[in-house]
């Protein structure tokens, strides 16, 4: 596809590619080939092909931008080549930077099947000879990718455009990507004269009388994350920075490894590893860098240098010693950690450092944070819990990623997850028992089954407990506690909004409901953000699972897709090892590490977390709808529905429901009598009536509402909650799929073997039977926006997602309650049709009617067009300036 030239190193034809090109210009089968040919000899440079049929995307990879030449324009950070292929051959080709949007959102990603509407050709006006394809036009085709879309080219030359060598992770830069990255270094056989060794303590006393030092014999005690530290107007080949903590006899120092040594040693260097160092430079230490907490509390700190590894000034020399050449009177200190168990960890102090090791019951999906508002660069976290045997509470983990993609990747429930120096994270303000968590700092590192043989913590005392409790668990027991993926509230916001102000670290805390449309634009994929929007809520309507299945997948004009299906491997039935098995958990995770229902005391919590009965008149209707009727759950306007306003429920007595104390139904189990409905056929004779039954919406709407609704200037619809933003119950025998789903999407197309039609709408529901649509008015009444409430609860394991989260937040927590409440009943057998928007309900709604409120919005970009907008906290304005809790 390209004229002979001569190749710069790793040139952007590498050979490869240069023969499937030529065999399918041989063929004359390659359509990609034709365009190339159709481009070059343009005069513009530029076509756009007739009739383009479908490609795959084989591969999307991201590099650091060149910053453009002065008067310097708003430009792009990063650039992205895409690797297309038409079955005869493939072609890596240049995104043009006005589409970049399309990856930063997931429409353009490995595995997509694309036209290509418009191409350019591209010359390197630097270099001889040098140019590449560049995508300027693409349409979304239909279909999957087809199973022999082609092997994607294992040694990946440099990027397109500019000089840089490497590309990076796709979703953030701490990861380390690519064939660059060595995955071990051989151990070296060398002999280590003891005699003409120095010890870290000698080298604080002399360095700075010295030139060349003499070698070091260390041992690697805490291991940093990768910092990427490139810009766009810096040229640096390998932008890498990363610190250890290394030790001997006389005490610890810090260690830094730089550029292009990290692709090299970073991933052989684990902690516990004994180092040969011969060549090395000595430096002043950065004062601001974070410091791990030390296993050995009394061993010295040396915190004024730290040896820098370069591959110059010196070239550095290091060899890896094997463990079992080390021998004892080198006097090189063993790794030391600081365990804690669940029931230890009340009583910590905030900031703490601590190590954990617990089975994990929950894992979220793969969500990012920005580092920087309104900048390119994320953080990748996820939220995990685990439980050790010790508490009844489970351990509540945010892992942000720490450079152990494969870990970070495959961690799922019934999994034994090591986290080691974690920080403890309390609100003192706040109810300490419910809000402490644990978070990763810049020296975590994190180990999973399969990752446990031979590391340092095998030998602790309570990782050997934890092992011994695991053996007396029932696998099927736990198995069903286990979830995975969806929304997840965590940490609840504040318990007042100045508080929360004052946590924010955003331009701008308070944004105009007329604004969130752009605030949504602007998202990037699994980006996760807290918005505040002050508003008046103006209307609850509550919407079935069983009801919206087929809405879920998002049925907005601009959110409409239809549901992917998920490919998984076809499972032999020893994978399916959970299957009505009841045995011990001491199997292969163990041997890998060393070698619900209600009590009637939570039902008696429950029952007293939920409101006492009202007096307040409801403004509720039940209305049956067909699927014409009700259509989705965020486009149907709400005057479409038949909302009950103060006036017209002065027509209705009471009479027309059940006295509303709580009774117990045929089962035993409290439930609220103000659920069950008992229709007045002469009251509600005005309600349309459907064929359908079973389809449930009921409403309520203040009268503000009836008064503006049809007048507003801009009315947005973010209530659609779709199928992945539903937690599962987790499914041993399909965990690699459910991992796929509820990681990002990966660079690099990998077809599996089998395609499964099983989609993630068939993973059971491990949350409620249903969900809220409030709707929030402007406080200048001329806009307004449908956002949802998630009611979470999972019976099975009543600490998972907890109820008494948001007990000072009067109308979020009775929906709560009421729809635990529902669950819990429909899941003994009881009703399923029981009212869901009660009395309670709606006189907290009533409370609020007419008044500003501040609303904080949980909102997370899927993919594609889909975004969910979930209400988390409502805040009551008292006076101006003056905020209080409801």
């Amino acid at each position: 596809m390209q004229e002979a030239t001569p190749e710069r190193p790793g040139s952007a034809r590498p050979a490869e590619e240069r023969r499937g090109v030529a065999a399918g210009a041989a063929s004359g089968a390659s359509w990609l080939q034709r365009v190339f040919e159709e481009v070059r000899g343009s005069s513009q440079l530029s076509v756009a092909p007739a009739e383009p049929p479908p490609v795959t995307v084989l591969a999307v990879e991201r590099y650091l931008a060149e910053a453009p030449p002065p008067p310097a324009a708003v430009a792009p950070h990063y650039w992205y080549d895409v690797t297309v292929a038409d079955g005869a051959c493939q072609q890596r080709c240049y995104l043009a930077p006005h589409l970049n949007g399309l990856v930063q959102r997931a429409h353009l990603r490995a595995g997509a099947r694309l036209r290509l509407t418009r191409c350019a050709y591209f010359y390197d006006e630097k270099r001889l000879n040098y140019g590449f394809l560049c995508l300027e036009g693409l349409e979304r085709a239909g279909g999957a990718a087809p199973a022999a879309a082609g092997p994607h080219a294992r040694r990946r030359p440099p990027p397109l455009r500019g000089e840089k060598k490497h590309y990076l992770p796709l979703w953030n830069n701490e990861d380390p990507y690519g064939d660059m990255w060595l995955a071990e270094k051989p151990a070296a056989r060398v002999d280590v004269d003891v005699s003409k060794l120095t010890s870290l303590g000698q080298l604080e006393m002399t360095w700075r009388s010295r030139v060349h030092f003499q070698p070091l014999l260390v041992r690697v005690l805490h291991k940093s994350r990768l910092r990427y530290y490139g810009k766009p107007d810096k040229k640096m080949d390998m932008p890498y920075q990363a610190y250890f903590e290394v030790a001997d006899g006389s005490g610890m120092m810090s260690m830094v490894l730089w550029n292009s040594l990290c692709p090299e040693w970073y991933n052989s260097m684990k902690v516990g590893t004994v180092l040969l160092l011969e060549q090395y430079a000595i430096k002043t230490s950065y004062p601001f860098k974070t410091q791990p907490t030390p296993g050995d509390s009394q061993m010295k700190r040396f915190a004024t240098i730290e040896i820098s590894l370069n591959v110059r000034d010196p070239p550095t020399k290091i060899s890896i010693i094997p463990e079992e050449m080390v021998k004892p009177e080198w006097g090189l200190p063993e790794v030391k950690y600081r365990f804690i168990t669940r029931s230890e960890l009340d009583d910590l102090p905030n900031n703490h450092s601590c190590d954990v090791i617990g089975l994990v019951t929950f894992v979220g999906r793969a969500e990012r944070a920005r580092k920087r508002e309104h900048g390119e660069d994320f953080w990748l976290y996820r939220w995990a819990h685990a439980i050790d045997g010790t508490s009844d509470q489970p351990f509540i983990l945010e892992l942000f990623a720490t450079s152990q993609p494969d870990v970070f990747e495959r961690i799922h429930p019934m999994t034994y997850l090591v986290c080691t120096q974690m920080r403890v994270v309390r609100d003192v303000t706040e109810n300490p028992s419910r809000t402490v968590y644990l978070t990763t700092s810049n020296e975590s590192q994190m180990f999973i089954t399969g990752w446990h043989k031979g590391q340092p913590y095998t030998k602790d005392a309570k990782v050997k407990n934890f092992i011994q409790w695991t053996k007396t668990q029932s696998e099927a027991d736990q198995m069903k506690k286990t979830v995975i993926g969806g929304y997840y509230p965590f940490p609840r916001p504040p318990s007042n909004f100045l508080r929360y102000c004052k946590n924010n670290k955003v331009e701008s805390i308070l944004k105009a409901i007329g604004e969130m449309g752009r605030e949504i634009e602007d998202l990037h994929y699994r980006e996760h953000k807290r918005i505040a929007i002050q508003g008046i809520i103006s209307a609850i309507r509550y919407v079935s699972f069983s009801n919206a299945a087929q809405d879920a997948s998002g049925v907005e004009p601009a959110q409409k897709a239809a549901s992917p299906s998920v490919e998984s491997s076809v499972m032999s039935k020893e994978d399916c090892v959970h299957k009505g098995k009841t045995r011990n958990l001491q199997n292969k995770e163990v041997k890998s590490l060393l070698g619900g229902r209600y009590s009637p005391r939570e039902r008696h919590q429950l029952q007293a977390q939920l409101p006492r009965k009202s007096s307040v008149k409801r403004k509720i209707t039940h209305r049956l709808h067909t699927d014409t009727e009700q259509g989705s759950g965020s486009v149907i306007p709400v005057s479409s529905h038949a909302y009950f306003t103060r006036s017209t429920t002065k027509k209705f007595g009471l009479n027309e429901f059940q006295h509303e104390d709580f009774v117990q139904n045929k089962n035993g189990e409290v439930v609220s009598e103000s659920l069950h409905y008992c229709a007045d056929q002469e009251g509600m004779s005005d309600i349309p009536e459907t064929g359908e039954t079973g389809r449930t919406c009921d409403s309520w709407q203040s009268d503000l509402w009836a008064k503006v609704k049809d007048k507003l200037m801009k009315y947005l619809h973010h209530s659609t909650v779709f199928p992945e933003s539903i937690p599962r119950k987790f499914d041993y025998v399909h965990k690699d799929l459910l991992m796929q789903q509820y990681n990002l999407h990966a660079a690099v197309h990998q077809p599996k073997e089998y395609r499964s039609d099983k989609n993630i709408n068939e993973f059971k529901s491990a949350s409620g039977l249903g969900y809220y649509e409030v709707t929030v008015l402007g406080i200048n009444h001329d806009v307004a926006i449908d956002v949802a409430f998630l009611p979470l609860f999972c019976p099975e394991d009543t600490h998972l997602l907890q109820i008494e989260d948001i007990q000072n937040d009067t109308l979020l927590s009775c929906m709560s309650c009421i729809s635990a409440c529902h669950q819990k009943a429909s899941s003994n057998g009881g009703l399923h049709d029981m009212f869901p928007l009660s009395s309670e309900i709606v006189k907290a709604a009533v409370d609020l009617d007419g008044k500003h409120v501040v609303c904080i919005l949980d909102v997370c970009h899927l993919g594609d067009d889909k975004v969910e907008v979930f209400l988390s906290k409502i805040y009551r304005t008292v006076e101006p300036d003056v905020l209080d809790p409801m």
